[in-house]
């Protein structure tokens, strides 16, 4: 059949636009149907949202060419400090200490603001002669057939390709119109995300404190300041999100610590409720998932959207080694390699952040005990630190050619 694109992918926030440009630099032409509108993306203003984007996934955005871009707004992170506690009480001597000198390979990772993120990748696709960016379009239908699948836009508009991905977030309406059920549950958590200022240097250090209520992580940024996700209780965020600037500052800085100075709020206070989203299935006919729309775990690792940056590693791998066979990348016999690929890494990412989660946000006195001591063991122990410190890089498991510096 005739093909508008080699593939359709239904989403412009970042995963859509990365699976993009990895695979229009393997010669596939590709369309991005966005529903919001340039201008919006465009914003530069600050939405709370930073990503810790680890070693491996850099080297994706390197490979795609727009780390460049993005390095010189990212703080690199050095060391990660785990510790449990209390509001008010300071964390407990038994704590995890990951510095990134045990590993060769360099930092873990970057801190990366999303609006920085955002705008390279736009002026990415902007200047790739590969994909086509339809912006301010929603899909209405879409219909797989032998030789293709066809979208329907809002507008009447219809697009055909080989391949429809999905990188349209939780409520994905890509994965409804397929048909793949989800499974998932809230936890009652809502994060509560905004930037500090603080009087003293961070180091490049990321801090996570587990408290009874929920995780607090404190993220480097470049200067004096760091991103904040700070996990409480729903109706206790709802709360704290109500109040004025200075009785917020009045509740966080008991969590916060005195470690870094005094602290004053940079920007705009966001919310964000926290559930766990799992698709049933990550491929259809012609139709594959990608990032949030095939999972939304849990932030307390930071660790979704490198999960994604996987997914997207992988498919275009797939895809583009399918192509080179002379193989058609949108039959099932094609797609279902990807999900082979990725169905027990994602799986397992979201039982180990719904355990974490379920272990640390509660004040349990024997759980606690053991967990301390649990994380005591980790912090004396070179190999298991090193594994971890690995895991944190995305060193770990079977790597797509992108997250190992290798062009596809």
């Amino acid at each position: 059949m005739s093909r508008d694109s080699d593939i359709l992918i239904v989403g412009g926030g970042l995963s859509g636009p990365i699976l993009a440009l990895a695979l229009a630099q393997s010669g596939h032409n590709v369309t991005v149907i966005d529903a919001l509108s340039e201008e919006i993306r465009k914003d530069a203003a600050f939405d709370g949202r930073s990503y810790a984007v680890a070693l491996t996934s850099q080297r994706l955005l390197a490979g795609i060419g727009v780390w460049d871009a993005v390095a010189k707004h990212s703080q690199p992170i050095l060391e990660i400090k785990v510790s449990d506690g209390r509001a008010g009480e300071g964390p407990s001597p038994f704590f995890m200490h990951f510095d990134h000198a045990e590993i060769e390979e360099g930092p873990m990772g970057h801190m990366v603001q999303d609006r920085h993120l955002r705008r390279a990748l736009l002026d990415a696709m902007a200047a790739s002669d590969g994909v086509t960016h339809l912006a301010g379009e929603t899909v209405t239908a879409q219909q797989a057939t032998p030789g293709g699948i066809t979208v329907t836009l809002a507008s009447g508009k219809t697009l055909s390709g080989a391949v429809l991905v999905g990188a349209d977030g939780r409520g994905s309406g890509t994965a409804t119109r397929a048909g793949i059920k989800r499974t998932g549950w809230g936890y009652g958590q809502t994060a509560l995300v905004c930037a500090i200022a603080h009087e003293k240097p961070h180091h490049g250090i990321a801090h996570q404190f587990f408290m009874p209520p929920g995780p607090l992580a404190i993220l480097p940024l470049p200067g004096n300041v760091s991103s904040i996700v700070w996990s409480e209780r729903a109706e206790t965020a709802a709360a704290f999100h109500a109040l004025p600037e200075d009785e917020y500052l009045t509740m966080l800085r008991p969590r916060f610590g005195d470690f870094l100075g005094e602290i004053s709020l940079t920007g705009k206070r966001f919310t964000y409720p926290l559930s766990l989203s799992l698709a049933a299935r990550l491929v259809a006919d012609r139709t594959a998932l990608i990032g949030d729309a095939a999972h939304g775990v849990h932030p307390i690792a930071g660790q979704g959207l490198n999960a994604g940056m996987r997914d997207i590693a992988a498919l275009a791998e797939v895809i583009t080694d399918a192509t080179r066979r002379g193989e058609d990348p949108g039959s099932i016999a094609v797609l279902t390699r990807y999900e082979e690929w990725r169905r027990f890494d994602n799986t397992a990412l979201a039982l180990a952040t719904d355990s974490f989660n379920r272990l640390f946000s509660n004040d349990n006195a024997l759980v606690r005990g053991i967990r301390d001591l649990g994380m005591g063991v980790v912090g004396k122990l070179p190999t298991l630190r090193r594994a971890f410190i690995r895991e944190a890089a995305g060193l770990t498991g079977d790597l797509p050619r992108l997250m190992r510096g290798v062009p596809l």
